[in-house]
C-alpha cells in the first residue's frame, strides 16, 4: 500500500520537483553570470594607464650610516656630470626618506615643517617612468610609465645632467597646506622647508657615494603638464642624482 501511494506521489509531484531544479539551477546560472560578467567588461574598459596603481613598498631605511655628518657636509659638491649605472631601490629609499620620511611614531617628518602641516611632495624620475613618494608605509607609486628624462632635460632650459642622471627628484609644494594657517607668510615657510629636504637629499646622496645638484631654472607649468599636476602643486627643485662620472 505505501510502495502504491509513493508511486503516484511520485507519478503525480516528478514533473513539479524537476521544473524546481530547472528554475534554481538557472537563477544560480544567472547570479553567477551577473558577477563575472562585469569583471570582464571591466577588465575589457580597463584604461591603458591601470598600471598607475602600482605600489613599489621601499626597504626600510638605514639610520646608521658610514660617513658622519661633519664628512658628508665638508664633501658635498654640486655634480654635473653622471655615470649612467643605475640607482638601486635600497639607495633610492635611502634618499627619499631623507627628504620627507616618517623619522618618529607621531608622525613628524626628516624635514622640519611650519605647524607639522607638511606641504612637500617628491617624485622621482627614473627610466621606467615617475614615481609619487607616499611617506606613510614609505612607498611610491607610479603615475607615468615611460622615460620622460629628455622631456624634463627640455622644461630645465636643456640642461643635460638632468638627462644624464639615472634618477632625478622633484620637490613640489602645496601652499595652501601651510597658508591656511599661516597666511601669506605661509609660502616662506614652504620655501624654507624645500631647501631643507633638498639639502637633506644631498647629503644622503653623498653618504651613499652618489652626486646631486640642485636645479631651479625650469618651466613651473610644463612640469605640472608632464606631471599631470594641479595648478595648485608648484614645482621647486628639480635634483638630479647619480654615480659621479
Amino acid at each position: 500500500m505505501f510502495n502504491k501511494i509513493m508511486k503516484q506521489f511520485l507519478l503525480n509531484k516528478f514533473p513539479i520537483f524537476i521544473l524546481i531544479i530547472i528554475v534554481l539551477f538557472i537563477i544560480i546560472f544567472v547570479d553567477s553570470a551577473c558577477n563575472v560578467l562585469p569583471k570582464v567588461y571591466e577588465e575589457k574598459e580597463k584604461p591603458e594607464n591601470a598600471e598607475y596603481e602600482e605600489i613599489i613598498y621601499l626597504p626600510e631605511p638605514e639610520t646608521v650610516g658610514e660617513m658622519s655628518l661633519e664628512e658628508t657636509i665638508k664633501k658635498r659638491r654640486s655634480v654635473r656630470s653622471f655615470d649612467d649605472k643605475e640607482l638601486n631601490l635600497e639607495q633610492i629609499s635611502q634618499i627619499l626618506w631623507a627628504a620627507q620620511g616618517i623619522t618618529d611614531e607621531k608622525g613628524h617628518r626628516s624635514a622640519p615643517s611650519a605647524g607639522a602641516l607638511y606641504p612637500l611632495e617628491v617624485y622621482v624620475v627614473k627610466k621606467d617612468g615617475v614615481f609619487h613618494y607616499k611617506p606613510e608605509g614609505h612607498k611610491m607609486e607610479i603615475i607615468l610609465k615611460g622615460d620622460i628624462r629628455k622631456k624634463l632635460k627640455e622644461i630645465c632650459l636643456g640642461q643635460q645632467w638632468v638627462e644624464d642622471a639615472p634618477v632625478d627628484i622633484i620637490i613640489t609644494g602645496i601652499y595652501e597646506r601651510t597658508t591656511i594657517k599661516y597666511g601669506d607668510r605661509g609660502i616662506r615657510y614652504v620655501y624654507l622647508e624645500a631647501g631643507t629636504a633638498c639639502q637633506n637629499i644631498l647629503l644622503q646622496a653623498v653618504s651613499l657615494g652618489l652626486g646631486a645638484v640642485p636645479v631651479g631654472a625650469f618651466r613651473d607649468n610644463q612640469i605640472q603638464e608632464i606631471l599631470n599636476l594641479s595648478k595648485d602643486e608648484t614645482p621647486l627643485f628639480v635634483i638630479p642624482i647619480g654615480y659621479k662620472k
